[in-house]
């Protein structure tokens, strides 16, 4: 009776285990799927001359294109919403569709109008994915990060981390980053009043955004993991700014730090020259 018992209660594991696998190789399936799609739709872009580019121009009017440019704004403005990165695939596949052949003008008219009517810029963090994000220059407000003070907390929390990243030669262990936070009163261990869950704000919202980057360092036990600048963040966080920043909070000129100035004035020296291009 006992073994039968056992017997009937291993079969029940042994089928959910079965379920798992099951589920599991079928969402790896669907993922792979939708990673092929999203090249093929990419793909399609590339594919697309200047020629064909130029007869499709023909069968659309201005104010169609038009219309279409305020819808490719408004995909990218929610997602912004959230900081989430878009893919140049996910805009064919959901808003520019069967403009798809004059993608390039719509692109370069979007870019225009985030330009002279939000005063965003368009960027492309990725140029192997095509993946792009909204920009504006953020510049740290003094005093937030140390007191964390409302307004805009979360910006205040990521110039913290980005600024440990920065003086610390730009790959940090993430045991550095939750002690520095400590340090101000943010402990990663505790849910605080405006972030909540300090540790998934950090690994998994600004990883989400491209703010920050967090990878496991290989061949560790247990499992260490680091923190690195993010792209979007390369892209719109000014690192001489950010020194400066820096120099407030101990009272130093940010020159005394050789090496983090030398760094900072070359990336604001190529910045700067990209944008007169």
């Amino acid at each position: 009776m006992a073994r039968n018992k056992y017997n009937w209660q291993g079969s029940i594991v042994m089928s959910q285990r079965k379920k798992a696998v099951s589920a599991f190789q079928s969402k790896t399936q669907r993922r792979s799927q939708l990673n092929l799609d999203e090249e093929d739709e990419d793909a399609n872009f590339s594919q697309i001359t200047s020629s064909q580019a130029q007869r499709a121009r023909e069968n659309f009017t201005n104010d169609q294109i038009d219309r279409k440019v305020a819808e490719v704004v408004q995909f990218i403005l929610i997602k912004d919403q959230k900081k989430i990165p878009v893919r140049r695939a996910d805009i064919g596949k959901h808003v520019i569709k069967e403009y798809k052949a004059i993608n390039a003008e719509i692109l370069t008219r979007v870019c225009r109008k985030f330009e002279q009517v939000f005063g965003l810029k368009l960027v492309e963090i990725d140029q192997k994915n095509h993946i792009y994000v909204l920009i504006n220059k953020l510049e740290p407000i003094p005093e937030e990060p140390v007191s964390m003070r409302p307004g805009n907390p979360k910006t205040g929390l990521l110039f913290v981390i980005l600024s440990v990243i920065f003086m610390k030669g730009g790959v940090i262990k993430e045991n550095l980053v939750w002690n520095t936070l400590k340090k101000l009163r943010v402990d990663p261990g505790e849910k605080h009043d405006n972030f909540g869950d300090i540790k998934k704000v950090v690994t998994d919202e600004f990883v989400r955004q491209k703010y920050v980057e967090y990878v496991k360092i290989p061949h560790t036990e247990p499992v260490e993991c680091e923190f690195r600048w993010g792209l979007r963040a390369e892209k719109e966080v000014s690192k001489l700014k950010l020194l400066e920043f820096v120099g407030e909070l101990f009272d130093q000129d940010p020159q005394s730090w050789t090496q983090q100035f030398r760094e900072a004035s070359t990336a604001e020296t190529n910045s700067q020259s990209s944008h007169t291009l």
